[in-house]
């Protein structure tokens, strides 16, 4: 927590999330969002339609789900992001508390949000992502190191 003239200032959103997302379109085939991932290093992108507004949330577990079921889908032609993407795609405000949003990704189980405008739920404008939280959380308390082995009474 932040301290500005004595107050103390929760962090938001806007201050941990990692802003102009890569997203990519419905539209989209599998391998190319495969690709996108590898090449951009997330695990994670917001779906967005032909005008860019967000229609969902296409994650590794979900490209995973469908590698692990082809046999299922290899004859079906025509197969995009659309038919495997997590829709609506789970929101949360720029200006939201970070504790809110933490509490918000464990309560539905889910290893990120896509961040919108407060007046704006169409556009995405970050991620935010459980890595995100635990760099909040390490640098909250200060990279605090867990206590050595020469100090444990060994029982």
């Amino acid at each position: 927590m932040t301290h500005i003239s004595g107050h103390a200032v929760s962090p938001t959103v806007a201050d941990r999330m990692a802003r102009d997302p890569i997203v990519i379109r419905a539209d989209a085939s599998l391998t190319e969002a495969a690709a996108v991932m590898d090449r951009n290093h997330v695990h994670g992108l917001p779906v967005v339609d032909h005008t860019g507004a967000l229609v969902g949330m296409l994650s590794h577990t979900d490209l995973n789900r469908a590698r692990s079921t082809e046999y299922l889908w290899v004859n079906w032609p025509g197969l995009s992001v659309r038919h495997l993407m997590t829709s609506p795609a789970i929101t949360v405000h720029r200006s939201t508390p970070l504790l809110v949003a933490a509490r918000k990704m464990e309560q539905l189980g889910i290893h990120r949000l896509v961040v919108v405008e407060n007046g704006d739920d169409t556009t995405p404008v970050g991620v935010l992502s459980m890595t995100d939280l635990i760099h909040a959380l390490a640098d909250e308390t200060g990279g605090l190191q867990p206590h050595s082995a020469e100090g444990a009474t060994g029982r």
